[in-house]
């Protein structure tokens, strides 16, 4: 056989791998699979660089499988690449507790770069990786010594390119000149729906070219074409680079090739065997794998092998001649905390005159950066309001990526998804930062940073109606419980300085999942504290920051967040008065504390005990978390345009307020 016939061969295996996969199931997309199985042999076995053995080899490229829903095509390379994947795993493709679900999931299987299958996501994270490489590459490297020297591929769809992050995403590669990015976009004509002129009819070459791409164009089922493509573009280290690929989705399908019936459905018996006929392709056995098939990948691995070899060699030299950078390379990618970062941390925020939690912020963060040098991280245009620039670096611009600080321009969406690349990539922990209100915008990528348990930090600001002047448009109301409600993120809502000390440490800490750190806009008192206060508690996400007096029965707690714990403790002055004797808990993160034991939940809140929560947000998800009889003081409707301490008296959120409010709820 020659090599033509049997590389057609090869592809037809991924095809069949595919198709065989979904119709087992009963359930998947067969048709990109079958369409794009052309390009990832090409890439696979004759461009990307990896290793089976040590699929997290840091110079390895990146392979982004973004538009998810053809998941198995990643999965049918991974194991014909020679990955910890079995055929067996193929099998149990969709299945309860399989290695192989719908949509590739980050840690379901070595060499699964990202969670996929929310559109647009996986384009967003393949420019957060490709911006990370850069910036190991101006930390790392020296003449000489190109031990970060690897590329981010990815396969995006119609669906990937009108999702909006997408659009954000590449306008920010462009800029930035990315030249290490790699991207097949899939232009098979259909969507499901149908054909995508019912929505889709914009020049996509044209619009990549004003974002500052290098496009090129290939038959995406010509082999010739498509190697002559990606060098093109491997050529190009200026720019980001778009191959614009023609297939025909369900390559081979005699009746459903280039129709939207085989995009996320399986083909059906009758056109199973057809299409197989049709490819020359074995009826018997299903999951059929030639031999011959399997040494083609058995070879390009042994070729790689020594491309690893060689590697591994210049990176053991360059550790030996380049201590110090070998020193960071370690700081980077262990991510190791030292015990008394709180302590260090702390001393960003010495007691003192009123201030906002934003500003405590950002003097932490100049401690944090130089305890962690791989935090990097930036806003959607909003540093100046939202305090997050790292004073002592540079930032990032294309042709300069030694910085510390990133610019994400208005594109609170692909900011999301490009930190979540960043994580992903390894050796950095990233953090975002926009107003609270505007988290909005970038929730489904958040929702994806908790699914794969990254360590991303958000810094919202501006986090309840006391932003003020600019009325209900930037006022967040919902928020914080939305946020909340997301498994795996975890959210601080500090009340003063060594609180948000305190969160960032958490933060840094915390390698198996995203957290967000809520701010104010408005000064806040820093919190007098018991004698002898045991800092560490702050850790518990809940702690009695006032005490009742002793020797008399609790007869109630207030229980507060933020800005409003200061308004617990002012309310609490004039309840003690009429005889009350009263404890008040600064709840920072509801989650934290959640999952303390439940010894220490009860000693801070005893069940028996009426509780009042204040807080400037809506209610949802206190009463899951406090099952006392409780009075919710917060917001039930939007807020308003006036200056906070205005807001604060309308909105009853002050400590006469509160009192009134309490009392009348326990005279009932």
């Amino acid at each position: 056989m020659d090599r033509l016939s049997l590389e057609q061969k090869a592809i037809n295996t991924i095809r069949m791998l595919a198709v065989d996969a979904v119709e087992k199931a009963n359930s998947g997309h067969p048709g990109m699979p079958m369409g794009m199985a052309d390009c990832a042999f090409v890439l696979w076995t004759r461009f990307l660089r990896f290793n089976p053995k040590d699929p997290n080899w840091p110079n390895r490229d990146r392979f982004v499988l973004s538009a998810g829903h053809g998941s198995m095509l990643l999965y049918s390379m991974l194991y014909l690449s020679g990955y910890e994947v079995t055929l067996e795993d193929l099998k149990q493709f969709r299945q309860w507790e399989s290695r192989t679900p719908g949509h590739p999931e980050y840690g379901c299987l070595p060499g699964v770069e990202t969670t996929t299958g929310p559109l647009g996501q996986g384009f967003a994270n393949g420019v957060g990786m490709a911006l990370a490489a850069k910036m190991a590459e101006a930390r790392l490297n020296r003449e000489g010594f190109p031990i970060v020297n690897h590329r981010i591929f990815a396969i995006v769809s119609d669906g990937d390119l009108m999702e909006g992050i997408s659009s954000e995403a590449a306008s920010l590669a462009g800029h930035l000149k990315l030249g290490n990015l790699i991207y097949f976009y899939d232009d098979n004509h259909i969507t499901i729906e149908g054909s995508t002129d019912l929505a889709f009819s914009e020049d996509v070459e044209k619009r990549f070219q004003s974002y500052g791409w290098h496009t090129v164009r290939a038959d995406g089922h010509n082999l010739n074409s498509i190697e002559s493509a990606i060098r093109e573009g491997i050529e190009e280290n200026e720019r980001p680079a778009l191959i614009l690929v023609r297939t025909h989705i369900g390559f081979g399908s005699p009746n459903k090739q280039d129709k939207e019936s085989c995009h996320g459905a399986p083909l059906g018996k009758e056109e199973v065997v057809k299409t197989k006929q049709n490819l020359g392709w074995p009826l018997e056995p299903t999951f059929y794998v030639p031999e011959e098939v399997k040494a083609i990948f058995q070879e390009r691995v042994k070729e790689l092998e020594k491309e690893y070899e060689k590697w591994q060699a210049l990176y053991q030299t360059w550790r030996k001649q380049f201590p110090e950078l070998a020193d960071l390379w370690d700081q980077m990618y262990r991510k190791k905390v030292k015990p008394s970062l709180e302590e260090k941390l702390v001393q960003a925020v010495p007691p003192g005159k009123p201030t906002a939690t934003r500003i405590h912020g950002w003097k932490v963060l100049q401690l944090a950066a130089e305890e962690m040098p791989g935090l990097v991280g930036g806003s959607a245009d909003l540093a100046p309001s939202t305090k997050t620039i790292i004073e002592k670096a540079s930032s990032i611009r294309a042709g300069d990526f030694s910085g510390r600080n990133l610019h994400f321009g208005i594109r609170e969406h692909a900011m999301g998804g490009i930190l979540n690349g960043m994580a992903l990539y390894g050796g950095f922990i990233p953090y975002g930062s926009t107003f609270l209100v505007f988290s909005d915008y970038m929730r489904p990528s958040i929702r994806l940073a908790a699914l794969m348990g990254l360590q991303v930090i958000y810094v919202f600001t501006h986090d309840s109606i006391f932003v003020g002047e600019d009325g209900p448009t930037h006022q967040p109301i919902e928020h914080l419980a939305v946020l909340r409600a997301i498994p795996g993120l975890t959210v601080i809502r500090p009340a003063d300085g060594i609180e948000t000390a305190y969160a960032w440490a958490y933060a840094l800490r915390k390698q198996d999942g995203p957290t967000a750190i809520c701010l104010t806009r408005q000064n806040v008192p820093d919190l007098p504290r018991p004698e002898h206060f045991d800092a560490s508690l702050i850790h518990k996400g809940g702690y009695v920051i006032s005490p009742e007096e002793n020797g008399r029965k609790l007869s109630l707690i207030l229980v507060a967040t933020g800005s409003e714990v200061a308004v617990a403790m002012e309310a609490k002055k004039i309840l003690q008065e009429k005889g009350h004797n009263i404890r008040v808990v600064s709840m920072p993160s509801t989650s934290i504390f959640a999952k303390q034991p439940v010894s220490y939940q009860k000693e801070v809140i005893p069940l028996e005990i009426p509780v009042v929560v204040i807080e400037a947000g809506i209610a949802q998800g206190w009463r899951d978390l406090i099952p006392n009889p409780m009075l919710f003081i917060g917001m039930h409707r939007f807020g308003a345009s006036a200056p906070a301490e205005v807001l604060a008296e309308k909105f009853g959120f002050t400590g006469q307020a509160v009192a009134e409010k309490i009392t009348a709820w326990l005279q009932k």
